[in-house]
């Protein structure tokens, strides 16, 4: 029988995606697994697979389409035998589909047409206009309890909320907190009010500037930030560092950097801290077993932060080369969502930039992000003498929900023994 092939979410925070190639044709048979397209999300460039064996009765969405939103149709796939009449029944079927949720809207629980022979579902319409997938005994088994369909997330085909999903559903459970692309507000005026159309060019976003933009307008807004600074010197680590690659020799398998020993002493400092290495929830606090570092890589087309998990468990040579593996990935837009999603802290350096100190926006679901400006000469005093000293400026974004001033502080001390004496990160 005909089934939809829907756009996929392949991250938890996606909404919608570049459909960028097709890799295969109408009338193309096709195996479960076997690659179909290549979808463009705003941070990489990943590939689809098929979950279903058949033939490609009809391609929905071109290649090349934007912003084609999570679980629209974007293919026909037909069963084995099954004739191309197929395809315009299920055509005509989603018409009625969008009909029903087009003149049923305001009534939560409109049973959407379905289409003939295809697997059965209904679409009830949530009080936000989205429409939900839910198997009719699912429906009936969720009637019964008191359910909120709209809580829940369905673990069947392409998303669809199954009888299982019900059961371990709890009655009253309330719909999850709106994602970060749903905040809303007063908006700023269009700055293209204040100048000439010919003073300027128009640049349109790409699908990587517009989440960034949601996201970090949305941490502004719910995230309390406050901050907190410190000056490490970095002589002796300067040393240790010149002395490890020089014992790297010409060809070697790693050259350290400054900032692979700001990782190191950020997650053994996390480990110390774990009051700091956490995240914030509406009902707990959750307190993460590892230090997952996040590493802020600067992209022409944007930013993205891939993590280097388990840091606390990896030499200097490790996260050293796996941060320059990342960030080659990156740039390529070869990353996969779980190279950048999660973690319990983020590091920022624009040391190589010549900045000398600045703050950053704290990263959700993370709950604090470190500054890390350049590392310079300058005179301090040492027992009532000025010396000349290597000195970095490191600036704390905290969620005040989750860190106390305090807590941040002890943190921050903690990192400032790693970074002054690297021997310590060996004990």
């Amino acid at each position: 029988m005909a089934t939809q092939i829907l756009m996929p979410a392949l991250s938890p925070t996606m909404e919608e995606g570049k459909l960028a190639k097709w890799l295969v044709k109408e009338g193309d048979k096709v195996k479960s697994g076997q690659v179909l397209a290549e979808i463009e999300t705003d941070k990489a460039t990943m590939e689809f697979e098929a979950v279903d064996e058949g033939r490609i009765g009809k391609i929905l969405v071109p290649a090349g389409a934007e912003n084609v939103k999570v679980n629209a149709p974007i293919a026909v796939l037909l069963a084995d035998g099954e004739d191309a009449n197929a395809v315009v029944n299920i055509s005509a079927a989603m018409k009625s589909i969008q009909e029903a949720v087009k003149n049923e809207a305001p009534k939560a629980a409109a049973p959407a047409a379905k289409a003939p022979d295809a697997k059965p579902a209904v679409a009830p319409v949530a009080n936000d206009g989205k429409r939900i997938f839910v198997s009719p005994l699912a429906r009936r088994i969720a009637a019964q309890k008191g359910i909120d369909l709209a809580a829940l997330s369905g673990t069947g085909p392409r998303g669809r909320i199954v009888k299982s999903d019900i059961e371990n559903a709890k009655p009253g459970q309330k719909p999850a907190a709106a994602s970060a692309g749903a905040v809303t507000g007063m908006s700023l005026p269009d700055a293209r009010l204040y100048y000439k159309k010919e003073n300027y060019e128009e640049i349109p976003h790409d699908g990587m500037r517009k989440t960034i933009a949601k996201r970090l307008t949305a941490a502004k807004m719910l995230i309390p930030h406050y901050y907190l600074t410190i000056d490490c010197r970095l002589d002796s680590l300067m040393a240790t560092r010149a002395k490890l690659n020089e014992a790297a020799g010409k060809n070697a398998a790693y050259k350290l950097s400054v900032n692979d020993f700001v990782v190191k002493a950020s997650a053994m400092a996390l480990m110390k801290c774990p009051d700091v290495n956490a995240s914030w929830t509406e009902d707990a606090i959750l307190r993460h077993a590892h230090a997952d570092v996040g590493i802020a890589v600067a992209l022409p087309f944007g930013l993205i932060t891939p993590i280097v998990f388990k840091a606390e468990e990896k030499g200097l040579a490790d996260i050293s080369n796996e941060i320059k593996e990342l960030a080659g990935r990156a740039r390529d837009k070869k990353l996969k969502p779980s190279d950048y999603e999660g973690g319990g802290f983020s590091v920022s350096n624009l040391g190589m930039f010549g900045i000398r100190e600045f703050t950053a926006v704290i990263n959700p679901p993370q709950s604090a992000i470190l500054a890390v400006g350049a590392g310079e000469q300058r005179a301090i005093v040492v027992d009532g003498k000025i010396e000349v000293a290597t000195m970095m400026t490191c600036t704390m974004s905290c969620d005040h929900r989750v860190i106390d001033g305090a807590t941040g502080a002890k943190f921050l001390q903690v990192f400032k023994q790693f970074i002054e004496e690297p021997a310590s990160m060996l004990l």
